[in-house]
Formats: C-alpha cells, sequence, structure tokens
C-alpha cells in the first residue's frame, strides 16, 4: 500500500488552543457602523476620530446646495499592530467616498508623488558613509493637514449625525482621507512648509528635501505619512524635528527600525533591511507555510510562453500574489528576473504560471532571513552591470534587460524588464541594455550631485558584449546600426564627455545574468552574494 507520507507529503496538524485565557479578548472588526457602535471598544475608536476632525475645524455643517454633489462618508475599521505582529489598538477612520467625485467639479489634480525605493537606499548608503543617525517620523492624521481648493460637499459621518441639523452636509474646509485630492494636498501643504525652514525639494525626486547651509547637511525623505531625517549633527537634526512638531501633529519614532514595512536593523558592519514579515504573510496567503523549499526562485528552462497551458481557476489570486512579489523586490533583487516572468502574464495567467509563482514563493520559504546589506563605503564611485537576453520571449521574441547599479560596495538600484521592441541581433539587444543602465546612472549621478556627494570619476558600465562595447566607444554606423541611432548617440555622448566608459565583463562574472536568465545553483549563488543578498549577521546592535 503506497502512502503520502511514503513520499513525504503530510496534511498540516490543526491544533485547538482549548486554555482559558483570562486577558481581555480583542475586539473582532466590524462589518459596518452600527455593529462598531455596539461595541465599546469600536465606539471609543470612532469618538476619538470624529473629535480628532472637530477640533482640526475639518468641515462646518450647512444646508443642503441644490444640484450640489455630496459624497458618501464611510468608517473604515482596523487593527493596528507591532512590527512584531501583536496587537496594539483600534483604529477608526472617517473616509470620504472619493468615488463619486466628479473631476472639474470637486476635484482637479489628483497626482502626488513619492519618494523612489533607489532615492531611499542612496540616501541610507550616504548616512552610513558619514556616520550619520537615521530618525524616523510619522505624521499622525497627515491628509487631513491639507487645505481644499475646491467645494466639496459630503454627507454628516454615520452615527454621527448632528440632531439639531439632521439635514445639513459637510463643507469640508480640510481634506480628508479617501478624497482623490487629499495625498496631493498634503504634500503642497509639505512641501510649502519645509521651504520655510531652508529646505528645498529635489529635482531628481520631489519627495527628497535638501537642507544645506555652510557645513550644516540635512535629508528628509517623504512617503505619504512616513518621514525618515537624517541630518550632519544631533543639533540640527533635533532643531528641524521640533520645527515640523510645531507646525504638524509629530509621533517622534525614534531611531529608524521600521519603515514602510521594511525591517532595518544595525550590526557592528553596516545596515541589514529585511521584509521576512512581510514574506510570511505571502507564504500564508498562497496556503504554502508548510511547503517544501526551492533552491533558486526559477529554472533554468526556457522563458514561460503564454500561448500554451490550461487557464488557470482563479486569476485573481494569481494577480494578488504576482503584485504582492513585487513589492517583496524592494529588499530582495534576486527574484527580480522570477517575479518579472510572472507578471507578464497577469491578463491571462495558465496553471503552468501558477507553478512558476509557486516556485518563487517555495524559494521565499526557504530564505526567509535573507535580507540587503549596506555597509560604510565611498559614495563617491558608481559601477554598473548591464545584460540581456536576446530573444527571449517565444511570444514576441523580445529581449529581457537588466542592470545593477553600485554606490561603492552597496546595491542601490536594479531592473529586470523586457524590451519594448524587437532587436535583430545579440550586440542591438545588449546595446539597448547599456543604453538603459547608462540612463539610470546619470539619473543617480544628478542625484548625487544634488545631495552634495557628486561623483567625479566616470560610472564603469561592465557588458559582456563585445559587439556592444566597442560601439559605444567609436564612431562606427553602418546598415545593422541605422535603426537604434538614438541610443547609439545618447551612450557616446556620455562616453565622450568622461562620464561613463564601458567596459567588457566575462560572463562569468556579470552579476546582471541573474535579471535576465535562469541560473544554475552554483552560479545564483554566486551572483545573489555578490548583489549582497545574505542572511542576517550573528550579532546586531539593535535598531538604527
Amino acid at each position: 500500500m503506497t502512502t503520502r507520507a511514503q513520499h513525504g507529503i503530510y496534511k498540516p496538524r490543526k491544533l485547538f488552543n482549548l486554555h482559558t485565557s483570562t486577558h481581555q479578548s480583542i475586539s473582532p472588526l466590524p462589518t459596518n457602523p452600527i455593529d462598531a457602535l455596539n461595541d465599546h471598544n469600536w465606539k471609543m475608536a470612532m469618538k476619538d476620530e470624529y473629535d480628532a476632525l472637530i477640533q482640526n475645524k475639518t468641515w462646518e455643517l450647512v444646508p443642503r446646495p441644490s444640484n450640489a454633489n455630496v459624497i458618501r462618508s464611510l468608517w473604515i475599521f482596523r487593527h493596528k499592530k507591532k512590527s512584531d505582529g501583536s496587537f496594539e489598538r483600534y483604529k477608526a477612520r472617517l473616509v470620504g467616498n472619493g468615488a463619486n467625485q466628479q473631476s472639474g467639479v470637486d476635484c482637479g489634480e489628483t497626482f502626488s508623488p513619492v519618494v523612489k525605493p533607489a532615492t531611499i537606499r542612496t540616501v541610507l548608503s550616504i548616512a552610513l558613509s558619514k556616520s550619520w543617525c537615521l530618525h524616523q517620523l510619522d505624521v499622525k492624521n497627515a491628509f487631513l493637514h491639507g487645505n481644499l481648493d475646491e467645494t466639496v460637499y459630503m454627507h454628516q459621518p454615520p452615527g454621527f449625525r448632528n440632531p439639531q441639523y439632521p439635514e445639513h452636509v459637510c463643507l469640508l474646509k480640510k481634506s480628508l482621507y479617501g478624497l482623490k485630492q487629499a495625498p496631493r494636498a498634503w504634500y503642497q501643504r509639505f512641501t510649502d512648509y519645509v521651504a520655510k525652514l531652508g529646505f528645498s525639494h529635489s529635482i531628481s525626486d520631489h519627495s527628497l528635501f535638501i537642507y544645506h547651509h555652510g557645513n550644516d547637511t540635512a535629508y528628509i525623505l517623504l512617503y505619504v505619512d512616513d518621514i525618515i531625517l537624517t541630518a550632519s549633527s544631533d543639533a540640527l537634526r533635533d532643531s528641524i524635528m521640533s520645527q515640523l512638531s510645531s507646525e504638524f501633529a509629530m509621533k517622534d519614532l525614534g531611531p529608524l527600525s521600521y519603515f514602510l514595512g521594511i525591517s532595518v536593523t544595525k550590526h557592528t558592519s553596516g545596515l541589514f533591511l529585511s521584509q521576512k514579515k512581510y514574506a510570511e504573510e505571502i507564504i500564508e496567503r498562497a496556503g504554502m507555510s508548510s511547503c517544501k523549499s526551492s533552491p533558486t526562485p526559477v529554472d533554468t528552462k526556457a522563458k514561460l510562453s503564454g500561448s500554451s497551458g490550461n487557464p488557470y481557476h482563479d486569476p485573481t489570486e494569481y494577480r494578488s500574489l504576482a503584485g504582492a512579489l513585487q513589492y517583496l523586490t524592494f529588499t530582495r533583487p534576486d527574484i527580480s528576473y522570477a517575479v518579472q516572468q510572472v507578471c507578464l502574464f497577469m491578463h491571462d495567467p495558465k496553471t503552468q504560471h501558477m507553478s512558476a509563482l509557486k516556485r518563487i514563493i517555495r524559494y521565499i520559504h526557504g530564505t526567509l532571513d535573507f535580507g540587503l546589506h549596506l555597509y560604510p563605503s565611498s559614495v563617491s564611485k558608481l559601477v554598473s552591470y548591464t545584460d540581456a537576453d536576446w530573444a527571449g520571449c517565444p511570444d514576441t521574441r523580445r529581449s529581457t534587460s537588466g542592470y545593477c547599479v553600485y554606490l561603492g560596495d552597496n546595491l542601490i538600484s536594479w531592473s529586470a524588464k523586457r524590451q519594448h521592441t524587437l532587436s535583430r541581433s545579440s550586440a542591438e539587444a545588449e546595446y539597448r541594455g547599456v543604453a538603459n543602465v547608462v540612463s539610470e546612472s546619470c539619473w543617480i549621478r544628478n542625484l548625487l550631485l544634488e545631495l552634495y556627494c557628486p561623483v567625479t570619476t566616470a560610472t564603469l558600465v561592465y557588458c559582456d558584449n563585445v559587439s556592444a562595447v566597442y560601439l559605444s566607444g567609436n564612431p562606427v554606423q553602418h546598415q545593422r546600426t541605422k535603426h537604434i541611432e538614438m541610443d547609439i548617440h545618447f551612450v557616446r555622448e556620455k562616453v565622450a564627455r568622461g562620464q561613463v566608459r564601458v567596459l567588457h565583463v566575462p560572463s562569468r562574472y556579470q552579476i546582471a545574468d541573474i535579471f535576465t536568465k535562469g541560473l544554475p545553483l552554483q552560479l545564483f549563488e554566486d551572483f545573489r552574494d555578490s548583489l549582497n543578498i545574505r542572511q542576517p549577521p550573528v550579532s546586531t546592535t539593535g535598531v538604527y
């Protein structure tokens, strides 16, 4: 008789906790405001939110105008948790239903910038190299600080209707969560205030604010309501924090430890960035907590095709998991290529695509403790690697290009992406990859210049295609290169100015291979280590 146990297949045991706890149980999430008002914990959370809005003078009650667009008000409930996943407090948020807003009537421009991941890693590397302290701040009810330029009417909050004026509506004076223009209004308010303190926003990244006066320098990174502050001296940092707290309701979270779901740990030789908790949530969401781990995230076979195989029965689940894995690449560049491949088929996933996605999750399951290391190193040297897998896509025969950029010893930027156009030769595909990484390197050079850390030497770009290296430095023009003339002139101009040097590297040492194709285990582990993706050090000194 053949059993599952003989093949190592075990069903997870469901153990029931029959222990009666003396601690007060946590109230479950309510499904509607009526249920919430009948629960003391949620009722107090709603009252705190309502009182804060009234104190902030967010709206005033007015008779409902005729023919006015009045949006609904909604309550959102959630359990706020600490970085370790334990319960912290009940959170009730009153939001406006922005879906009912009409463009040109009660909302205008809605775009609001957020800081780029490469900018965050660059600032962390500079702070490490200069031994600056990294501090974390949180703005309480950030969107409520924004000023509205449009006239917006909203129904009174459910459960808090004014008994004297039950038919009145709220004329919003301040921004509110849920409004389409709320992020933009908050960003504009914050930008205007820090400009009075002497900060200027970066041209390369508008969510980076720079202060420089004499020997004093400070940087602010803004991601919606989360702020990272670093300064050249403790006195300057304390002064900036004091001024920000006088204008906004700020919460000082201390030294940088947990930002955008990323754990930041200081060790004896640098910083360790990890998304272990987020990765565990992805594995649990996929129902693969007891799966067998995989040594690599993708096999060495040909790339996936979208024209073969049976449709996957739950496309929504596939898209949800693929989207979640995209954010995990913030600290895990070793899965960038594998994630890029499965994301190509989100419009029509097949069973083979889901198998590839599950292999990524099995790889993550076996490398949960891995993360990105940053070390104190020189910030005056940029080194890039670029590679392309020519005509690798079986459906379109387009090439996949990838690159990685190092600032000193730290990896700060990377990409794995299918090229937009078809390449007629491997040299053309490689040269387009060179043009992509040169473009990224130029952006980073401009960013470093604004951060008062200019790179004075040429950026080294390593490519394993001899023809692409030759094209970058020689004014050759023939039939096969006419259609890539723009990329050729762009790279040659940077080479002629001394900003870039394109050099050849043997394929065995081409780190960017990990972003363009599946690799054998030994080569994959070598390149992963070169990306500074390793386990956490044995000894740490706590948060930064």
